[in-house]
């Protein structure tokens, strides 16, 4: 494990090197997207290591040990400035991103932030604003505020408020992280793992699919057994070799 600062910001990381196509890889959790989380997911960054450069990483404030300013403002970009701030204090240029969970809205302000730079992305059982209770991710986070504070006594109870509204409810809607306007106009290849719980609304994972004219949907479901989970990772495989800068050329 490494670690990556810039300024205020310091962040844990891994890098399992290689000469595969970069891959970063993002676990799930909420804002508690850290390393650790990739044992409770359905497919692990192992599996990727025989194809590609797997790169992955805390996000900040998700773990003590990777901390970093709320940016109540902009919290998404200051997401995505770590994310291509690692991944160029790697020397990496061009990139594929994977994101599980949080990781979704993660990749998406990828592809807006650097669409030169990020070949493909997958989002994967991504969050999104359930119609029925678009108040899921605001509510979850909740339990990742009581942590931070704990990390942080000296944290302000109304900046933490703040922070958490522009997330989740600024607005409450779609994918939090980009417009429909972008993902319509959205030239990156895009492969949607699409999942059905609150927190993963299944309508929002086909939404994407259908707007954005680049992306593609994993069969569904697909975390219901072994086999299909198998799939699934080949299917990713697939795609992201696919859009390798020498198989378009």
């Amino acid at each position: 494990m490494a670690i990556y600062e810039r300024g205020d910001v310091r962040l844990h990381y891994e890098d399992f090197g290689g000469d595969g196509f970069p891959l970063l890889m993002m676990p799930g959790g909420g804002l508690q997207s850290n390393m650790e989380r990739w044992a409770n997911m359905p497919f692990s960054p192992a599996d990727f290591r025989d194809e590609f450069r797997v790169i992955t990483m805390d996000q900040r404030n998700s773990i003590p040990r990777s901390m970093g300013p709320l940016q109540v403002a902009r919290p998404w970009d200051a997401f995505a400035d770590d994310q291509l701030g690692l991944l160029d204090h790697l020397g990496v240029d061009e990139f594929f991103a994977l994101g599980m969970c949080i990781g979704g809205p993660f990749v998406m302000k990828l592809c807006e932030r650097a669409p030169d730079l990020a070949r493909a992305v997958v989002s994967c059982q991504p969050v999104g604003a359930h119609r029925d209770d678009v108040d899921t991710m605001h509510r979850f986070s909740l339990q990742w505020a009581e942590v931070y504070r704990g990390w942080k006594p000296e944290a302000d109870d109304d900046e933490i408020a703040t922070y958490l509204n522009s997330l989740w409810r600024d607005p409450a809607d779609f994918v939090f992280s980009v417009t429909r306007e972008f993902v319509s106009q959205c030239q990156t290849p895009i492969l949607v793992m699409p999942d059905n719980v609150g927190a993963h609304p299944l309508h929002v994972a086909l939404e994407v699919v259908a707007l954005a004219p680049k992306a593609a949907s994993t069969l569904y479901p697909w975390k219901d057994s072994p086999a299909n989970i198998a799939e699934a990772v080949a299917h990713v495989k697939r795609f992201l070799r696919a859009n390798l800068p020498q198989a378009e050329g």
